[in-house]
This record gives structure tokens, sequence and C-alpha cells, in this order.
């Protein structure tokens, strides 16, 4: 078997001129499948080609007629009579507002007269009302003055001894004429001193002369106390004379007080009926502003309606409603997908690349012995097509997994390799994708096999 040959890469630019010839021929018949005629029933819109363009490829210079289409758009009989009258309607209200516009520069020339509006309030006529400052409150009098002492007591404790002397003193002359007739009287009745009739009538007499004496001290004592009522009854008539001066002061103090106090109200009174009369004055001349400036704006409104009245009518003659054309659908176009010419030529150069890889891999025995390939240098190392991994070493800076196939890639062997999406890292150049989209190791550039030193 002879060393296999590589194939030849494909040319860019013969590539990317038929991937244009491919797009444009596809945007034609697009466009063409899209100019769908429509009709409605207030029209029609159709697509009629009219003539072509000329463009050049700038890439290969290829010269290319592109088609171009002119669009339609017909009213039905109905539509396009009311068109028709709308026109001729327009173009009478046109020629009305032509006419009448000339009046615009006669009315537009006169200024607005404003002499016969009503005199707008003057705000410096209305003065600020005045207000009067309410007085202080009155100096009440809170002192009354001194209108006596009160007697707080009275001279109770009077000494009876002088009276009860003195009653003795004339009671006890008697006693001993009394006393002395007595002892007379018992001698000669025969009794002596010492006996038991003698002692008798000596204690009777005695007891009498006690009572006398106990009468006295208690006559002392009612005198005692009738002065003693005398001194209270004086104290009490002193007391009560002190407490209707005091009454009769306070009652003046209070008199006094209240007509201050009601002197006091009277003017704030006052004070308060003057300032509300002052706001009620300011408040009439403001009321009275706002009515003139009330009936000037009135003025100035219907001015200003009359003289907008005829440009208003103008206006709206000039103004015409517009006829509503036909309401088209949203035409679903066919889309031909277009062909990936140049992708179609890449993985056909990729696939041949792969074979002649593939033959490449079964002449490097040596590597493809040692990791056991069966000779193949380029095998498929997806991470994604392996199950069971296994870390075993490294070679040459890359690590080795012992791992079986999965799916219709196992054939119930082990094997020993590296995994494809680490080598890309590092040796991108060394990993290729097989037409399942899965990554492949070129063993013999990964491990320079079979190249001459």
């Amino acid at each position: 078997m002879g060393k296999p040959k590589a194939p030849t890469p494909p040319d860019p630019a013969k590539t990317a001129a038929a991937q244009t010839g491919t797009n444009i021929g596809t945007a034609i018949a697009n466009q063409t499948l899209g100019n769908v005629n429509q009709v409605t029933p207030d029209g029609a819109l159709t697509y009629d080609q009219t003539g072509t363009k000329k463009w050049t490829d700038p890439t290969s210079g290829k010269i290319y007629d592109l088609p171009t289409y002119t669009a339609t758009q017909t009213l039905s009989a109905g539509q396009q009579a009311i068109k028709d009258q709308t026109d001729k309607a327009s173009l009478n209200l046109a020629t009305l507002a032509s006419g009448q516009s000339a009046r615009l520069n006669d009315l537009l020339g006169r200024p607005v007269d404003l002499s016969g509006a009503p005199a707008a309030g003057d705000p410096s006529k209305i003065g600020l009302p005045q207000y009067t400052n309410y007085i202080t409150g009155p100096n009440l009098q809170t002192d009354i003055g001194n209108t006596g002492s009160i007697t707080k007591s009275y001279d109770a404790d009077i000494d009876t001894t002088r009276y009860e002397n003195a009653l003795m003193e004339r009671m006890n002359p008697q006693l001993e004429r009394s006393r002395a007739a007595l002892e007379t009287q018992l001698a000669n009745q025969g009794l002596q001193p010492g006996s038991e009739a003698y002692n008798r009538a000596l204690d009777t007499a005695t007891r009498q002369e006690n009572d006398a004496r106990i009468g006295v001290v208690l006559n002392a004592g009612q005198e005692q106390s009738r002065l003693a009522g005398l001194a209270r009854d004086k104290a009490t008539f002193e007391n009560a004379a002190q407490g209707q001066n005091f009454q009769q002061a306070l009652a003046a103090a209070g008199f006094g007080n209240d007509a201050k106090q009601q002197t006091f109200q009277n003017a704030n009174t006052t004070t308060a009926a003057n300032n509300a009369l002052s706001d009620q004055r300011f408040n009439a001349q403001q009321a009275q502003m706002t009515a003139q400036n009330n009936a000037r704006s009135q003025y100035l409104n219907e001015l200003y309606a009359q003289r907008n009245q005829p440009i208003n009518e103008i206006s709206s003659l000039l103004s015409g409603a517009q006829v509503t054309g036909p309401n088209f659908v949203n035409a679903q176009g066919v889309q031909v997908p277009t062909v990936d010419y140049a992708g179609l030529v890449n993985q056909d150069y990729q696939n041949r690349l792969g074979a002649y890889q593939t033959k490449q891999a079964q002449s490097g025995g040596l590597i493809g012995g040692l990791l056991g390939f069966g000779g193949q240098l380029a095998s498929l190392s997806d991470k994604r097509a392996k199950k069971d991994i296994k870390k075993v070493g490294e070679l040459k800076g890359h690590g080795l997994y012992e791992y079986r196939y999965r799916g219709k890639h196992d054939d119930g062997q082990r094997h020993i390799g590296v995994m494809a999406q680490n080598v890309e890292k590092k040796r991108p150049d060394a990993v290729s994708r097989r037409p399942d989209g899965l990554r492949q190791v070129d063993y013999g550039a990964l491990f320079s096999a079979g190249r001459k030193k």
C-alpha cells in the first residue's frame, strides 16, 4: 500500500462565489414567493416585475440580474366612486375656503379693539384693613387694707380671793357672835364643855359655819363666771364688728374690680367690632374688584369669539375627510431555506481529511501498539463517548485513561488513551471533529510519530 496523499483544501474564493450565487438565487425565489397578490372587498393589491438591476459580486466580479417589482393598489368600484365624490367635495370646500380666506386679510389686519372693555379692578385702591390693638387688662385691687385686729382671747382668769375675803370679813363677826351666844346658851343650860351634848351642839354650829363659808365660795365663783361672760361678750362684739368691717371692705374691692373688668370687656368688644368692620370693608372692596375683572373677562371672551369664529369656519372648510384605503392582510410568504454550500464543501473536505488521517494513523503502528488502538493514530477520544473512565498514568505530559466506549461505539473491550477535551487545551492541532460531531485525536501528531528528526 502506497503512502496516502492529503486531500486538497477547498478554494475559499470559489466556495464564497458559489455560496453567493446560491444565496442570491434563494433570495430571488423568496421575494417572488412573498409578492402575494391580494383582493379585498375594498380593492386589490398586485405585484408586477417591471425591470431588473445589475449587481456585481465584489469577491468574484460576477454580475447578477436582480428583478425589481411594482406594487399597484386599485380601489373597488364603490370605493372609487366614493373617492371621486370626496375629491370633488374637497375641491369645492377648498374653493370656498380660498374665497373666504380673502376676508382674513381685512379681519387680521384690524387689531382687536379693547376700548369698550370694562375697566379692570385696581388692586392699589384696596387698602389693607387697619386693626386696633386690644388694650391690656386692668390692674385689679388685690388688697383691702387693715380692717382691725380680731380678739383671739379674753381675760377669764379672775381671782375670787378678794370676793371671798370680803364676804368672809362681813360674815365672820356674825359667826363669832353666833358661836359666843351658843356657848353662853349652853353654859346657861348647864352643859359643860367636853360633854356629849355640848360637843354635839358645837358640831352642829361648826357645820353651819362651814356651809356658810362654802356658800361664800360659791357666790365668789358665780361672780367670776359673770365677769368672764361679760369679757366674752365684749370680745364677740368686737370681733363681729371687725368681720363686718372686713366684709364691707371686701365688697367694696369686688365692686371696684367688677367695674374695671366690665370697662375692659366693653373696650375689647368695641375693638373687635371695629376690626370686624375693617375686614368687612376690605372683603367688600375685593368682591367689587372681582366683579369688575369678571365683567372685563366676559367682554374679552365674547370679543375674541367674534373674531375667531370666521377663522374657525375657514379652517373647517380647509379640512376634509380622507378616504380609507383597503386593508390588506400580511401574506405568509414561503421561505426557501438557503443552502450552506460552503459548509457542505468544508464538510466534504473534513471527511476526506478524516480518511487521510485514518490512513496515517494506521501507519503509526508503534504508538498504536503501545496504546492498544490496533495501529490507528486518529481515534475517537471524546469524553462523551466513554464510560467507566479510570486514570492509569501519563505519557509526555498527557494523561492516560482506561475506559470503555458507550453505545454503538462499544466493542466489548477496554482501551487506554487520552481525553480529547484535555488534549485540545494544549494541542488543538492534534484534535479534530468527526462527522457526528465527536472529537478524535491524531496520536501521530500528538506524539510526533513517524516524523524524521
